[in-house]
């Protein structure tokens, strides 16, 4: 399987200027190593075979005549077996109809699939393309008659594969990038999810950054991957410096890049058609875009040319071409994670200031464990109460000793409480536990789940009630992560008048809590809060070990929460199948779990989450901070008896 993956190279060859003979042969050597090296289409810089900068050359028959001359050798070329069925994007001058058109020529196992031609040609500052050659318009379209052979001719072709499902590209050349209306913004419309751009871009001072913007910007508006390769060094440096830029962005995120101002490089990405489809299905501002774009203005569904890629030696394998993060919901650098971390809060304490204002309550109960997720909360609470003007002493803290509860997390939690100056209440649950059990009839040596169950529900009630006693909203401490997993007590700690981390998955729980740590609190309250991110999470329902120290591990149960917040994006988000996250958990955490360990945890994930959607449906409001949530009120809707058979089948037989 390729798991919708397609190989892209993109080319920037060492060149001469009007010598096109010695850019022949550096195009087909990088044909011949995008193609080893497993690329399904290499793209090259925009009038590679004649180099960009030729000037009044363009307009000579021996330059014609020459360029003519090396796309039958790059033709030819392509039919050898070193190139195998690799489709080749190459820029071109060429006349047609008596104009010169500034050309991408696409060419795959000797045929010519079609001649893109540039439609926005600059006129202004370095740039005098109106010179030599004829913008591309409506009028001017229709076919070439091209080294023997007639193909289209335009600037609105699309290309698609016959045999991965829903792969299509589309070419478009420097300039048609920088329109108000990019001409790959029409090829994407029309289903294009990869798109080629063949460049000549000059540098100058900020110039690059701006490009890369430009790039990033557009590949995330298309909903596409966007493949850049432009002109390098080798061009004249009569008035200005090309550098060579070969980018693969994908849905505004960088895969890969080249170096610039060296003489060649050759630019490998894997990008991910199924996830672009994915993320286009369920974004139905684009896919309601095609009829209304055409209401709107003259577009009309490009002319299609159908091909099939190049055959692939073997399945994707490890040596992917993209790096897989291991930890999607945390940026890989500290500023990122600042960043990240800054938003997050803020949403976080907008959501429950909001909250607080709309049903006029001046007091909050929280109920605080010393772990990181009642910690989070409170520090949100704090943070809303200051923002308020509110004396942090209307936050009243309960603490509530269990069966499980350890000296570790009892002190942390006391001494988290006297540094942020809450209100500190102190309810011990274990008569009131053992007064249920024998109520029930539940022997109280019995460590079962209703023995776990009972201590949940004892504490939730409490702190309902006490929320009742000083006119104050019960604040939710669970993550996203415990409601992917149903890990929550129904109707005990299950439930809240609001829950400020329900939208914060738990490997961001750790660098939040951190965060506020180092930014926003003193130096007394910064030491206790690293303990608590020191502490194993642990909902302390069962006896600590002889000890004393926890002995109910969650992780030790329900799997690791790196893996599971894996799985989540993943199947969220882009809705991928149980055999490509295990795929991508193998090259993610490769050298920290075992595949055989994945596929156990990832077969928990599945049956936790479809049989606790129970649990999500019914949840307390919660804002929203990421990309997705499990609120069954915004992203996620999903029947509480839906099968995960069909999930667990493809995963154990591949099909």
């Amino acid at each position: 399987m390729n798991y919708g993956f397609v190989r892209i190279a993109a080319a920037v060859p060492e060149l001469k200027v009007a010598n096109c003979l010695f850019n022949t042969n550096a195009i087909i050597k990088q044909m011949k190593e995008a193609s080893l090296g497993g690329a399904s289409i290499c793209v090259f810089p925009e009038l590679a075979v004649s180099a960009y900068t030729c000037g009044d050359l363009f307009l000579t028959e021996t330059l014609q005549a020459s360029v003519l001359q090396s796309l039958y050798k790059i033709l030819k070329a392509s039919e050898k077996e070193s190139i195998g069925e690799m489709i080749t994007i190459v820029g071109a001058p060429l006349k047609n109809k008596n104009r010169l058109y500034n050309c991408a020529v696409i060419i795959q196992s000797g045929e010519v699939l079609g001649v893109v031609a540039k439609t926005c040609l600059p006129q202004y500052a370095e740039f005098y393309e109106k010179r030599w050659f004829t913008p591309c318009t409506e009028e001017t379209e229709g076919d070439i008659h091209l080294l023997g052979q007639d193909t289209l001719f335009g600037n609105d072709l699309y290309f698609r594969c016959s045999n991965i499902p829903d792969f299509a590209f589309g070419v478009e050349i420097c300039e048609d990038l920088w329109a108000p209306i990019p001409q790959s913004s029409k090829l994407a419309i029309a289903g294009a999810n990869v798109l080629f751009n063949l460049s000549a871009s000059d540098e100058t001072i900020g110039k690059h950054a701006y490009r890369q913007s430009l790039i990033s910007q557009q590949s995330a508006n298309c909903i596409a991957a966007y493949v850049f390769a432009s002109a390098g060094p080798g061009e004249s440096t009569t008035d200005v410096v090309f550098g060579g830029y070969g980018a693969v962005y994908e849905n505004g995120k960088l895969l890969q890049e080249s170096d610039r101002f060296v003489s060649s490089s050759l630019t490998f990405a894997d990008v991910d058609v199924q996830r672009l489809n994915a993320e286009r299905l369920r974004n139905t501002t684009f896919s309601g875009l095609e009829q209304g774009f055409a209401r709107d203005t003259d577009f009309e569904l490009n002319q299609i040319i159908n091909f099939e890629p190049a055959k692939q030696s073997k399945e994707v394998s490890f040596d992917l071409r993209r790096f897989v993060d291991p930890h999607p919901f945390v940026p890989s650098n500290k500023n990122s994670i600042d960043e990240r971390c800054r938003e997050i809060f803020n949403i976080q304490t907008t959501g429950l200031m909001k909250r607080l204002q709309h049903v006029n309550c001046q007091t909050a109960v929280i109920g605080i464990s010393g772990g990181l997720d009642s910690t989070l909360a409170l520090l949100v609470a704090v943070s809303a109460f200051e923002k308020l003007k509110i004396k942090p002493s209307n936050i009243s803290a309960l603490t509530m000793p269990g069966f499980g509860t350890t000296d570790n997390t009892y002190n942390n939690a006391i001494a988290l409480m006297k540094s942020l100056k809450v209100t500190i209440v102190e309810i011990d649950i274990k008569e009131a536990c053992l007064r249920h059990f024998e109520a029930i009839g539940h022997p109280a040596d019995l460590h079962d789940l209703t023995f776990e169950n009972v201590q949940a529900r004892e504490r939730t009630q409490l702190l309902f009630d006490y929320a009742g006693r000083v006119n104050g909203i019960v604040v939710g401490t669970g993550d996203m992560s415990e409601l992917a997993l149903g890990w929550c007590t129904y109707n005990g700690d299950h439930m809240s008048n609001y829950g400020v981390n329900a939208g914060v998955p738990k490997t961001l729980v750790k660098h939040l809590v951190k965060w506020v740590a180092d930014n926003h609190t003193d130096k007394n309250s910064k030491a206790i809060l690293h303990r608590v991110i020191e502490t194993p999470i642990s909902p302390e329902l069962l006896p600590p070990d002889p000890v004393g120290q926890i002995a109910q591990k969650t992780e030790d149960i329900v799997g690791p929460y790196e893996l599971h917040d894996f799985f989540l994006y993943h199947f969220l988000k882009y809705g991928a199948e149980p055999t490509k996250i295990l795929f991508l958990a193998q090259i993610a955490f490769q050298g920290t779990y075992s595949k055989s360990t994945i596929t156990i945890w990832l077969i928990t994930f599945l049956k936790r989450f479809f049989s606790q959607q129970f649990k999500r449906s019914c949840i307390p409001d919660a804002p929203k901070v990421g990309t997705i949530s499990l609120s069954p009120r915004g992203d996620w809707r999903m029947p509480s008896d839906a099968c995960v058979d069909i999930w667990l089948k493809e995963l154990t037989t591949g099909k």
